[in-house]
């Protein structure tokens, strides 16, 4: 799940196979259909895909059937660590990602993914997109890649599955553990041993002790995928992912030559899509707590004057995070600002 940068590709022989175009035959030309291909991030089966199956639904139906999406799940087309280069390079035409896989290549990343010990509602963190001007800017991270951002999906915490207790911040020092992007850097301060494994190789990882705790996804994607028979303990709030953005990203040059009801399609469906998701979610959480303890999960819960104490600490790794890059320096100084403003920061 990481991948690489720069240049934006010309439109023609990179996307070549990738996207149809009204020209490119005299039956298209007439209906100015348009097919892409897309890769989740998602197994197949499993919650969040099938709120990406009804986002490309919805692209359809907002286009009277002219614009299709032919979905994959994760890994499908290409492994989850080159998706981001091969839609740059035009092998598929878009991609659902979490911008924080390649926060190690461009630090802007990092904060269009996650704040950890940040925003703790999932509306002030679309709100900072939406409102704040957050999209342009992780429009402008992107853009220097050849890829387009069109929209996150912003929904709620992911919790920290563990092997053993964890019942206070100080509990999470001297673990080895699983977290990607910003949370990475964050939960490093405070003394894990961080491994960016991909997310299908979480379970074989808890299962065998390779780490002791971990970050996956929500809570009830992650009991889709078994996670409560290895790993015995939910830790909540999830303090290194409070919020979650993941993100739909396309081919510049494929995204450039779509006509502007078909752009907006892609938007409307993707802002759909973010808030059917958070909603089934926050529903599910409640659920699936008690289909954890079932299994015999015990769940913990951080006091939130703990969190309180250790957000300085958190607050020093954002900083660091930017490593002095004018754009990512320039969203955190954005996302400080606004946090203050809702009294998350003093």
């Amino acid at each position: 799940m990481t991948i690489n940068r720069r240049k934006l590709l010309g439109s023609g022989a990179a996307l070549a196979g990738a996207v149809t175009f009204a020209a490119a035959t005299p039956a298209l030309a007439q209906s100015g259909a348009v097919k892409w291909r897309m890769q989740a991030l998602w197994d197949p089966g499993t919650t969040p895909q099938k709120f990406e199956e009804r986002f490309v639904k919805r692209v359809s139906e907002l286009t009277g059937g002219k614009f299709t999406i032919e979905l994959f799940a994760g890994g499908q087309i290409v492994p989850a660590a080159q998706a981001f280069d091969a839609v740059r390079g035009g092998a598929f035409e878009m991609m659902k990602t979490f911008d924080g896989y390649e926060a190690g290549k461009i630090p802007a990343f990092a904060f269009t993914s996650t704040i950890p010990f940040g925003f703790p509602e999932s509306d002030q963190y679309e709100a900072w997109f939406y409102e704040m001007g957050g999209l342009d800017m992780a429009r402008e991270a992107y853009g220097a890649a050849g890829l387009m951002y069109i929209a996150p999906t912003i929904y709620g915490q992911e919790p920290i599955h563990a092997k053993m207790p964890i019942t206070k911040i100080a509990d999470l020092a001297g673990k080895k553990g699983r977290f990607v992007g910003l949370a990475s850097a964050v939960m490093g301060a405070f003394g894990v041993s961080v491994s960016p494994l991909p997310t299908g190789e979480v379970y074989s990882a808890l299962d065998k002790g390779v780490i002791d705790i971990a970050d996956r996804g929500d809570l009830t994607a992650n009991f889709e995928a078994g996670i409560a028979e290895v790993a015995k303990h939910v830790v909540l709030p999830g303090v290194h992912q409070p919020t979650t953005a993941t993100s739909y990203v396309a081919n510049r040059g494929a995204y450039e030559k779509l006509p502007a009801e078909f752009k907006a399609a892609l938007a409307v469906a993707a802002r759909e899509i973010s808030a059917s998701l958070r909603q089934h979610i926050l529903v599910q959480d409640a659920l699936v707590l008690e289909k954890y303890k079932a299994k015999g999960c015990t769940i913990h819960t951080f006091d939130p004057a703990d969190i309180l104490a250790n957000r300085p600490k958190a607050v020093a790794a954002w900083q660091a995070a930017t490593k002095d890059n004018a754009l990512a320096k320039k969203i955190l100084d954005s996302q400080v600002a606004f946090m203050k403003r809702l009294g998350v920061l003093a």
